[in-house]
């Protein structure tokens, strides 16, 4: 069975949101049921970009390359394996290195490989229509950060992660999927470790918030404003000050 048929066949149990349902999801946030999985995100983003806000009190030249290291280790993780080999299947590597760059993108704090790659499969499998994960048909905000913090909406809209199947047969995915924050904590603890609060702050705060709101830009403003040289479907844009950052890693969607 292939994954389209299958995510229909799911979403056939779970049918779409009405309008009203979604307009009140889009401008009342938080007239809603939170989900433990939502408390988890927001305390992570919360924390991060807490983080960032303090680092200019624990700036040390060394912790600016922590920054710089950080974001590009993450940047990397991010685009060579989750976009690219596991959300796209673009190329294949050697298993031990396919895991490894995942790990790399794990430590960007943008949430685990299964759950990550099943909502990028859903965004361009229904890209800019109403069962889009992120569109900012919804809103710039609910595009851009919003939406991770509402799963139970990503259910209603998509369905649960039927199509990520091929991850969820690995070991290795299933671990990270259930040990991410041990994994996050345990950064937090070597980096303090090595650098004290310098380190943790400009590196999981200002090097992470930086990776997470570069990838945001590219589901949020790069579907609003920009050119278009091609006439297609979807919102899609190109926005050059972001394209010379997100070109770097290939984080082009």
């Amino acid at each position: 069975m292939s994954v389209t048929s299958t995510v229909e066949e799911n979403h056939q149990k779970n049918p779409s949101t009405p309008p009203e349902e979604k307009k009140k999801r889009r401008w009342v946030f938080w007239d809603r049921r939170w989900r433990r999985l939502d408390y988890v995100k927001f305390s992570a983003s919360f924390t991060v970009h807490s983080l960032a806000l303090l680092a200019p009190f624990y700036f040390t030249w060394s912790a600016l390359w922590v920054t710089f290291l950080f974001y590009t280790i993450g940047g990397l993780g991010i685009t060579v394996s989750y976009h690219r080999n596991l959300a796209h299947r673009s190329f294949k590597v050697p298993k031990w290195l396919e895991y490894l760059l995942a790990y790399c993108a794990l430590l960007a704090i943008q949430g685990d490989p299964i759950d990550w790659v099943s909502t990028h499969r859903y965004h361009h499998q229904f890209t800019d229509s109403e069962r889009d994960p992120h569109s900012p048909k919804e809103g710039f905000w609910f595009s851009h950060l919003l939406w991770i913090y509402d799963s139970a909406y990503l259910v209603q809209k998509c369905g649960r992660r039927a199509n990520v199947e091929d991850l969820k047969r690995q070991w290795f995915y299933r671990f990270l999927q259930k040990t991410v924050l041990f994994h996050i904590l345990g950064l937090g603890f070597i980096l303090f470790y090595l650098g004290g609060m310098s380190f943790v702050t400009w590196g999981m705060g200002v090097g992470a918030a930086l990776e997470v709101h570069v990838t945001c830009l590219i589901n949020s403003l790069c579907h609003i404003w920009g050119t278009r040289t091609w006439k297609t479907n979807d919102t899609s844009r190109n926005v050059w000050y972001v394209n010379i950052d997100s070109n770097i890693f290939g984080l082009c969607t």
